[in-house]
């Protein structure tokens, strides 16, 4: 995991990630297809596992594998969070089916539709915002009190439509937009994951990889959410490295091939059978 400074020039910090991925672009397009499934298979349980600890959760892999891979063939009884598992799963699969579709811009509607696969009960409800501030919550910035909610939502919208954001660099606009949406915290329960899936949403729609926040980041994206957009922007400028990065070393180790086991023992310095 990289560690930038907050004083490094953040000039330069988007020239180096620019630079990576456009590295991790040209790996993508000649990487085996199945190779980068297996990898995107992988991704995407350690972003489940990831973004539950941001919520105060902790799943295992094995319980994330038996919830998304339909392979298996699992009792939902035995994983208290399968049900929440495949909503997230589910989610991620919109976002992605999303980004692909170019001609569907991103809309604050996009966001709540997010939202209603993450919360399907509240979907049978019209996706009501919160009529009181939560007491018991993991993120401890200032939030909109619930009689500001439609106006800043409103706001918001206006916001992603504005065309000159569509001259910002993605991983502004996704940190920016991410900023702003949690300052308002819309929903209760979710508002976190919703705008976090909707942030790959961007990525993955400007031709990047998508950012995982990592656990032991947990603190730091909290406060994070306490500040401006730029410790986000910090926040998302590692992700999308460590990911990019990531994927081209697995790549890479694939491609040199399994490791030659010696066919018999032998004394060191004696010729092995290849």
């Amino acid at each position: 995991m990289l560690r930038y400074k907050e004083t490094e020039d953040i000039d330069a910090r988007f020239s180096e990630v620019e630079r990576i991925v456009t590295a991790w672009r040209a790996r993508v397009a000649t990487a085996n297809p199945v190779a980068r499934q297996e990898f995107n298979n992988r991704l995407r349980i350690s972003l489940i596992h990831h973004d539950a600890a941001l919520e105060g959760e902790v799943l295992s892999y094995s319980e994330i594998k038996a919830a998304v891979d339909p392979s298996i063939i699992s009792d939902p009884s035995l994983i208290p969070s399968y049900e929440e598992i495949r909503r997230f799963d589910d989610s991620c699969n919109f976002a992605a089916e999303q980004a692909a579709n170019k001609k569907k811009p991103f809309k604050l509607d996009t966001v709540r539709e997010i939202y209603s696969i993450l919360a399907p009960d509240e979907k049978t409800k019209g996706l009501p915002f919160r009529k009181e501030n939560p007491l018991h919550r993991l993120y401890y910035h200032d939030i909109q009190p619930p009689e500001k909610i439609v106006p800043a939502m409103r706001k918001l919208s206006e916001w992603i439509d504005e065309p000159a954001n569509k001259h910002l660099h993605v991983i502004e606009k996704v940190a920016t937009l991410h900023s702003r949406f949690m300052a308002i915290f819309p929903w209760a329960k979710e508002s976190g994951r919703t705008i976090r899936i909707a942030s790959n949403l961007l990525l993955q729609e400007g031709g990047y990889p998508i950012a995982i926040v990592h656990s032991i980041d947990r603190q730091r994206y909290y406060e994070a959410l306490r500040g401006d957009h730029l410790g986000l922007t910090s926040l998302y400028l590692e992700a999308v490295q460590t990911t990019a990065e990531t994927e081209m070393r697995v790549y890479d180790e694939a491609s040199k091939g399994p490791t030659k086991k010696r066919t018999k023992k032998s004394s060191p310095g004696t010729p092995t059978k290849e």
